[in-house]
């Protein structure tokens, strides 16, 4: 019997040694890069680029039209995950997909097939004067069409996680779906939506492909690190690069510390 427990224990042991080594690769292949580009990058260079006016204004056009379109699409992508997470519909695997196809679509596709939308020859475009093309607004446009599959995803998964027999004893209690909606579903789903939006907004933040059809200018980072890459070289291009990264990493810290799972803070004496 000893002998037994033995074994498999020495099978559980190894089992994990090999999930670990696999998991680190993972961790390795991720975090390799980003070290690679921290060493490459001096202190001074660093400097520069933080005192950089252009790099510092294509930081502040970025997060902003990321965060436009993330809040924009939240005000109507929840409302749809919703409905996805509790009602089954004819064509509801359908609307999954076409969802989820900005994901597949290349994005200098989708910024092509924007063109057609808010373009200067578009019917948009003619109602607003001459498009949204070259305008913050448009970026914020390319932003939400290649990084809403996101926010509906998460948000849809957390509908999902939220137990149906809550809705319905509200509901048994005289509750009206929109107060149900707003009282019982969303306060039980936001750590989901908060993902979601965080998400989007970190995908809205890198995107490129589409963004650089739409508006070369004004310029968002992720176009003044490709320019400065092709009229200046890495060095100059990889410093405004890893600034743009520190930024991210902090916000993007800080909305996963909120968004974190419950259970993970009642374990936080601090929480």
């Amino acid at each position: 019997m000893a002998v037994a427990v033995r074994r498999s224990i020495g099978r559980q042991w190894w089992f994990h040694l090999v999930l670990a080594v696999l998991g680190s690769s993972v961790v390795l292949f991720v975090v390799a890069p980003l070290i690679g580009m921290v060493v490459a990058t001096s202190l001074s260079d660093l400097s520069a680029a933080a005192r950089d006016r252009v790099v510092l204004e294509s930081i502040r056009v970025t997060l902003f039209a990321a965060l436009w379109a993330t809040l924009a699409c939240t005000l109507v992508g929840v409302p749809l995950a919703y409905l996805l997470a509790r009602k089954r519909f004819a064509g509801r695997s359908l609307l999954l997909a076409i969802i989820d196809l900005p994901i597949a679509i290349p994005h200098t596709v989708a910024g092509i097939a924007l063109l057609t939308v808010i373009g200067r020859g578009s019917w948009l475009g003619q109602a607003f004067g001459g498009g949204l093309v070259g305008t913050q607004v448009g970026i914020s446009v390319a932003m939400a069409f290649v990084s809403l599959p996101f926010l509906v995803n998460a948000a849809r998964e957390g509908f999902e996680a939220v137990p149906i027999r809550l809705e319905k004893a509200a509901r048994s209690l005289g509750a009206s779906p929109r107060q149900v909606f707003f009282t019982v579903s969303v306060p039980l789903a936001w750590r989901g939506v908060v993902s979601g939006m965080s998400l989007m907004w970190a995908r809205g933040i890198s995107e490129f492909g589409a963004v650089i059809i739409i508006a070369y200018y004004p310029m968002t980072t992720p176009v003044l690190v490709y320019q400065r890459l092709n009229d200046y070289g890495l060095s100059y291009a990889r410093s405004a690069a890893l600034l743009l990264v520190v930024v991210c990493i902090a916000v993007f810290a800080f909305l996963r510390f909120l968004a974190r799972p419950a259970a993970q803070q009642r374990e936080d004496p601090d929480a």
